[in-house]
């Protein structure tokens, strides 16, 4: 039956890059990508053997529970990224329980995470191949430490099984782990400036962190090494009760998901009234933007890029301060403006088959794309212009205003229109409806690179006019071309606009059935 198990999950991911050649060559990508990085951490442990013995166990230790942590955290910030062999399918199969357990393990290992972590963790047998008994130890340390990170793993996602079937406990749980992820830059060199200013700390955590579940594994090869043979003995008693209590703690945590498998139903509410559709006109375009407005307010996925919004002068500002130079603040006008238009370049694609009802109700394609365009314009206008003024009212200097305001404008209504028409005939694969906008079906890097890329590359040849004339302001010091680019950017803008919806509207009409097989396939 575990054979049985590792074969179906096989099955699954080598059916599941069949779909289509750009899933396959994703799926390459992904994986090259992870080689590049379990290249990087087997050579920093290769090398580490011939360093200190203090310092290979501190590395060694930390980046493990490190390790450990990640595959805790992981699965609840990718709520069901993973769920080919999801517990709850196996409520009705007479499956023992040791043999599912086994089975559901190792298939958490079938897979790039897995893979990779089984081979750096492997890697530690070269740092202490210094002696027989530290390379074993280590070897021992490894398999106990990747049955670790599986099995807490496999502990946090049935725990949350219950937590996650919540819509309210997705949308949340999805901008709370998308904030960190955003400002990883700033985190991680906050981090490492503390860090190379407090050596002993990290020995002494590392100290620390050996002898709890989250570090006694990695531990072991480093203690046989330097000939601490009892408190080998003791961290590797300590590191088999983490792996029986996780394991004791899962069996009984699936032995309940399986009786009781989550629900995702919700509770009747009051019937309201009509909503935003009441503050639209009465017109296939009121109703396409009604529509559209309210999954920017309620649908995570789109929540995500608003997100990023507010942190994107954090980021500038500490791009500035380790720079020395605070002239890009004056541009986070423009940048807003071109996240917010290429925002919805991916709209029908998050409607997925949803987007039958705009086929079925015979919505002509302009009316589609200026109703979602509207949807978007309803807080990106305001967004833009805000951001695009406040600046100057810090720095007091308002020559620059006129060609930012000009430039902010230009990039917002060009890249409404551009996207207007690149949802009108691409589609990427992207979280379905009610997933975590984590949850990204794998093989999909390649064509998602390709089209979202190639579209803002686009974007950028056709703002070039305004930026050339803030460039001219700024290389000049006159002010004319910033005044020119007030006007220009506009006018130019809104006949991008114009033309963008018109051609994404005549490209909806004339494929509108082939996008929603696409849209299909993509499920």
């Amino acid at each position: 039956m575990v054979a049985h198990l590792l074969r179906l999950k096989l099955t699954l991911l080598r059916n599941s890059v069949r779909r289509s050649p750009w899933q396959l060559v994703g799926l390459g990508i992904g994986a090259l990508y992870a080689l590049g990085i379990v290249g990087l951490g087997i050579t920093v442990l290769l090398f580490l053997r011939q360093a200190d013995i203090a310092l290979a166990q501190t590395v060694v230790v930390l980046g493990g529970a490190a390790a450990l942590l990640g595959w805790a955290i992981i699965p609840v910030a990718a709520s069901a990224a993973d769920m080919t062999l999801d517990p709850a399918r196996f409520t009705t199969s007479a499956v023992p329980m040791p043999q599912l357990l086994a089975g559901l393990a190792l298939g958490g290992l079938v897979g790039i995470p897995g893979v990779a972590t089984s081979l750096v963790a492997l890697a530690t047998v070269g740092t202490w191949s210094r002696s027989i008994p530290a390379a074993g130890g280590a070897l021992a340390g490894a398999v106990l430490g990747v049955l670790s990170c599986v099995l807490l793993s496999k502990v946090v996602t049935t725990a949350t099984a219950g937590l996650a079937a919540s819509r309210r406990f997705k949308d949340v749980s999805a901008i709370v782990f998308l904030i960190p992820l955003v400002l990883t830059g700033p985190i991680v060199a906050s981090v490492a400036e503390g860090i190379a200013g407090s050596g002993d700390f990290l020995a002494e955590l590392a100290g620390s962190l050996s002898w709890t579940p989250a570090g006694a594994a990695w531990s072991l090869g480093g203690e046989l090494a330097a000939g601490s043979y009892g408190a080998a003995a003791c961290k590797f008693v300590i590191s088999l009760a983490t792996v029986a209590g996780l394991a004791l703690c899962w069996k009984l945590l699936l032995q309940r998901a399986l009786v009781t498998p989550p629900f995702a139903g919700s509770a009747k509410k009051r019937a309201g009234g009509l909503g935003l559709f009441a503050r639209f006109p009465a017109t296939p375009t009121g109703a396409v933007a009604a529509r559209s407005l309210s999954y920017w307010l309620r649908d995570p996925r789109y929540a995500g890029a608003l997100v990023v919004v507010p942190l994107l002068p954090v980021l500038l500002m500490f791009q500035a301060s380790q720079t020395g130079s605070y002239g890009m603040l004056v541009f986070i006008g423009p940048l807003t403006a071109f996240l917010l238009a290429w925002s919805i370049s991916s709209d029908v694609s998050y409607d997925s088959t949803a987007f039958a009802l705009h086929l079925s109700t015979g919505v002509r394609g302009v009316h589609d794309r200026l109703g979602r365009a509207v949807a978007c314009l309803v807080f990106s206008l305001p967004v833009a212009l805000a951001f695009s003024i406040l600046p100057f009212l810090f720095s007091g200097d308002w020559v620059l205003l006129p060609g930012v305001l000009g430039l902010s404008l230009g990039v917002l209504f060009s890249g409404m229109g551009l996207s207007s028409v690149v949802s009108a005939r691409y589609t990427v694969t992207v979280p379905l409806p009610g997933d975590s906008p984590f949850k990204k079906p794998p093989g999909n890097v390649a064509q998602t690179m390709a089209v979202q890329f190639g579209g803002m590359a686009a974007l950028l040849l056709l703002v070039a006019p305004e930026a050339a004339l803030v460039a001219a302001q700024l290389v000049t010091g006159s002010a004319v071309p910033g005044w020119i680019n007030l006007v220009l950017g506009p006018v130019l803008g809104l006949a991008l606009f114009a033309g963008g919806v018109r051609l994404g509207g005549k490209w909806l009409d004339a494929r509108g059935p082939e996008l929603l097989a696409q849209l299909a396939v993509n499920r």
